[in-house]
């Protein structure tokens, strides 16, 4: 079940929130956790067990690191192994058995990938971690904690929520401590509506740009591949974005405050400025938990750089098994090692429009080696994109742009935050006014949301394959 599906937005919210705000206290956090794995199992029923096993492990081993202090070091080391070897077994055993080593597909091999097991793996890591450091209290009572692991809101795409974001909330709701405010409440419908509107109005129309143009470079033309590379740029950004403002909306009308996800990365004045905006809570896991542990940039210039270069393989690594991934994670170390150690005092003189409008390219030939798993086609559409021989628009890319340069322009001025700034310039000056403007504009977005709802069928989630 995803977010931006009829059957959710008029059959399981309603139902959710109408028991979850019926019930106090530890009743509605045991209704959080049994919603939750509903929802699960209504997309991977046969993964719960895993999911709950992952719940158990990482419960009694944090317990064990609080209660033998004299072996916590142990008992962090059999958690986050079971943790690495979980995700290593469901996403990367299959392919490496498969493709790598060439043995035969056997009964035992993964199937498929568990929804969101990269998502819950790591935040129940980091709970084991944050326990060990001493950074967070052990949770004894497993139903909160499963219920932290298990939340719906997060559990399939993130952002990644350390126990530590909302070990207060969560514990305040189960003692029935904590009321939920209305204006979070209010501040969570609106969220959740804007990141309708990203995911469906934006993304998905734009996406459909990048599905035609994506499967013919050679009929494109150069500015037609860019066009499409383009394309898929702002469509991640706006399925992955959107899914995330829906997430963190579902969680303030819960009375939850989840860590933000994006903060408009294509305003970005570089690369390093990119990867402090984008998927925030992804690049904090790797710097808390793998770049500063291994020093970080203490130690050195060629430790940085070989630290840097751990992270951002284990960052593409992270998404899958596909070496296109490990590539697509390089290729960003390589930027940041340039920009960090070679052209730093150069990018300074630049202006910072003129960066922004730089980096847009360069981000865009990323995702470019992100969305192709297959090295063939990934070549045949950078030689569209790069050939000096090919025409500048095929004729293909001319229907295309003509039928979708309004959408991409939209999409370019929404990704540059052009709406959230009017609004605020407009409330400024005349608050009242702003706010009946904002609900206005929220009620329209929220039926065309629907009605493009009822008539795609292109409704595609980027990150449900990670």
């Amino acid at each position: 079940m995803v977010f931006s599906s009829i059957s959710f937005i008029f059959f399981f919210l309603p139902v959710f929130f109408l028991c979850y705000y019926l019930l106090r206290g530890k009743w509605r956090v045991g209704f959080l956790l049994f919603a939750s794995l509903i929802f699960y199992s209504w997309g991977e029923l046969k993964y719960l067990p895993l999911m709950v096993i992952v719940i158990a492990v990482n419960y009694l081993f944090a317990l064990f690191t609080e209660r033998f202090p004299a072996r916590k070091r142990l008992f962090l080391i059999l958690a986050v192994a079971f943790d690495i070897l979980s995700l290593f077994f469901y996403k990367y055993f299959t392919p490496l058995a498969v493709n790598v080593l060439r043995l035969p597909r056997l009964g035992f091999f993964p199937s498929s990938l568990p929804l969101g097991i990269s998502f819950f793996t790591f935040q129940a890591m980091s709970y084991v971690i944050d326990v060990y450091r001493g950074k967070t209290k052990v949770q004894r009572n497993p139903f909160v904690f499963g219920t932290y692991i298990t939340m719906f809101p997060q559990l399939i795409a993130g952002p990644i929520v350390r126990y530590s974001d909302i070990e207060i909330q969560i514990n305040g709701l189960a003692d029935n401590t904590q009321r939920i405010d209305p204006d979070a409440v209010a501040r969570g419908i609106r969220m959740f509506l804007i990141g309708l509107a990203k995911k469906v109005l934006l993304g998905n129309i734009i996406g459909e740009a990048w599905q035609f143009l994506s499967a013919r470079p050679s009929e494109l033309g150069i500015l037609g591949c860019w066009f499409g590379a383009f394309c898929y740029t702002l469509q991640i950004y706006f399925d992955f974005s959107g899914y995330s403002d829906m997430a963190i909306g579902l969680g303030g009308m819960m009375g939850f405050s989840f860590p933000q996800n994006f903060d408009h990365p294509y305003t970005a004045t570089s690369v390093t400025d990119f990867w402090r905006r984008w998927h925030m809570t992804l690049s904090g896991f790797f710097r808390d938990y793998v770049y500063i542990p291994l020093g970080g940039s203490r130690r050195g210039t060629a430790r940085t750089i070989l630290n840097m270069f751990i992270v951002w393989a284990l960052t593409g690594l992270w998404h899958g098994a596909s070496i296109t991934f490990v590539i697509w994670g390089l290729y960003y170390w390589v930027f940041l090692v340039l920009e960090r150690f070679v052209f730093r005092r150069v990018l300074e003189k630049i202006p910072a429009v003129i960066r922004t409008i730089l980096l847009f390219p360069v981000v865009s030939a990323g995702w470019v080696i992100f969305y192709f798993d297959d090295f063939s086609e990934m070549g045949r559409y950078f030689a569209g994109m790069f050939s000096f021989s090919a025409p500048v628009l095929g004729v293909n890319a001319i229907s295309v742009i003509g039928s979708y340069w309004v959408w991409f322009l939209l999409g370019l001025l929404c990704a540059g935050n052009l709406p959230a700034k009017t609004y605020r310039a407009l409330a400024r000056k005349k608050p009242r006014l702003a706010s009946v403007c904002r609900t206005a504009v929220l009620l329209l977005l929220f039926v065309l949301c629907i009605a493009a709802l009822v008539r795609q069928s292109y409704n595609p989630f980027i990150y449900f394959r990670f």
